[in-house]
């Protein structure tokens, strides 16, 4: 595994584990799902680049599409969770209650 490929997957790995183990606050979990979909794009793009393929191309740009599409929509979520619960904490949301 050459060092970027290193680079790359532990910086997946490292959002995934934020993730998983840290999800405390709904923005920290927001910004370890950004972390993410930015190593996957940066990954996704060296791939394209690396096999000169012009089919593949497009795929970052997406995928980066996509992601501003993710993150404006969790941003919202927050926005509206803030406004009605007046705080982020994901430990006092209830998904059972209205």
């Amino acid at each position: 595994m050459t060092p970027v490929h290193f680079s790359f997957s532990s910086a997946f790995i490292l959002g995934l584990m934020g993730l998983a183990f840290h999800r405390t606050h709904l923005l920290s979990a927001l910004l370890c799902l950004e972390g993410m979909m930015l190593s996957l794009f940066i990954a996704l793009a060296l791939w394209a680049l690396q096999f000169e393929s012009m089919g593949f191309s497009a795929a970052p740009m997406l995928l980066l599409a996509f992601s501003a599409c993710e993150a404006s929509a969790g941003l919202a979520l927050l926005v509206a969770t803030a406004r009605t619960h007046g705080t982020d904490r994901l430990q006092n949301l209830n998904l059972l209650q209205c």
